[in-house]
């Protein structure tokens, strides 16, 4: 039978094949394994793990649907192959797509059902494709999914922006939190999914798609893997009644417990833990840092640069060996990315130019 195929059907076959394997894979590895393989020290969040999980098995089973039409040779077959297809798409590739985006916003736990409900046109209109074997209804199927990705698009920019805030609110460490990068990479894979859709392109976008498709599977693979589940809290001991702290004393608490103690120095602290500390609770907390015209992030950020220049000063003072990477991470620092950014943001330039200017190479 592959004899009589042409070779690039052939090869666009294989990569279907290879493209199924990399789905069922992903699916199997994020089900079954305990452990984290591309940041170990990160804890993933379980309920994006178990969505992502149904969506690569999900995408699997699509590809084992779309395989054979290739081999029919009646366009009236291969026709209703692809409408059927597309219903099982709509059904639960949309849906799970529109699932996974809301699943990595962690600032409040988002009800999932209205992405069930954004797929009802879609899946009425193919039924109905289906039942007249007829594509009178795909130009408007195709307008509504090109509405729906606009205003899932807008949606999407509002709430990472939100979810941006809150981060700077509540954490002093962003590393594994962040999200809108993502959000970019999957904007552009979902565009090239939407041109396929659309019926442009031929043999050869074919190939392109496939490859988009495992460049897909493998990207948020690792996107789940290195996002921090931030449900996770390890609180600190509980002040005496003495310590607790009202509204109108709380700079004066956070020299004490925070700045003269070094809590600042503490990667993982949050904004609940650090409000535990000197006996508030957040609510207050984040008002006191709204009055200074400042952030969580940004208060906690500058007293670890701070100390960051004293270990510095000190460190050139007495002719001791150094580098910036141990320094930052004595600073309160997981990563010297984030530290980079963060001085640069500070400071107005690099590390490495404020150590030049401060009169060390």
């Amino acid at each position: 039978m592959f004899g009589q195929l042409p070779l690039d059907i052939i090869l666009l076959l294989m990569l279907y094949a290879g493209a199924t394997a990399t789905d069922v894979i992903a699916c199997i590895y994020l089900l079954l394994r305990r452990g984290n393989a591309f940041a170990p020290d990160v804890t993933t969040p379980a309920r994006l793990r178990r969505w992502t999980a149904v969506f690569f098995a999900v995408l699997a089973l699509g590809h084992i649907w779309y395989m054979p039409a290739v081999m029919f040779t009646s366009s009236d077959d291969i026709m209703l192959s692809m409408l059927i297809g597309a219903l099982l798409d709509c059904t639960t590739v949309v849906p799970l797509s529109i699932v996974i985006l809301l699943c990595m916003l962690q600032d409040r736990r988002r009800p999932l059902w209205p992405a069930c409900v954004m797929a009802v046109p879609l899946v009425v209109g193919m039924a109905a494709c289906i039942a007249t074997r007829s594509e009178a209804f795909l130009p408007a199927l195709r307008a509504y999914l090109l509405l729906l990705g606009i205003g899932l698009l807008v949606y999407m920019v509002r709430a990472v922006r939100q979810y941006g805030r809150w981060l700077r609110d509540n954490y002093a460490d962003l590393e594994h939190k962040e999200v809108w990068q993502s959000f970019v990479v999957l904007a552009v894979i979902l565009l090239t999914f939407g041109i396929y859709v659309s019926g442009v392109g031929g043999v050869a976008y074919e190939y392109i798609i496939q490859v988009c498709g495992i460049l897909l599977v493998i990207y948020l693979l690792w996107r789940v893997e290195t996002l921090s589940d931030l449900s996770i809290s390890h609180p600190l001991p509980l002040p005496t009644e003495e310590e607790t702290a009202d509204a109108d004393d709380i700079g004066l608490l956070l020299q004490q417990h925070c700045v003269d103690t070094q809590l600042y120095l503490r990667n993982d602290l949050t904004v609940t833990q650090l409000a535990q500390a000197i006996g508030t609770n957040r609510t207050y907390l984040g008002q006191y840092f709204s009055r200074q015209d400042t952030t969580y992030n940004a208060y906690i950020n500058t007293l670890r640069i701070a100390h960051f220049v004293r270990l510095y000063q000190e460190a050139v003072a007495a002719e001791r060996p150094f580098s910036a990477k141990r320094l930052a991470s004595e600073s309160g620092y997981r990563s010297y990315s984030t530290f980079s950014l963060a001085f640069k943001q500070r400071m107005g330039q690099s590390v490495t130019a404020w150590m030049r200017d401060s009169g060390r190479q």
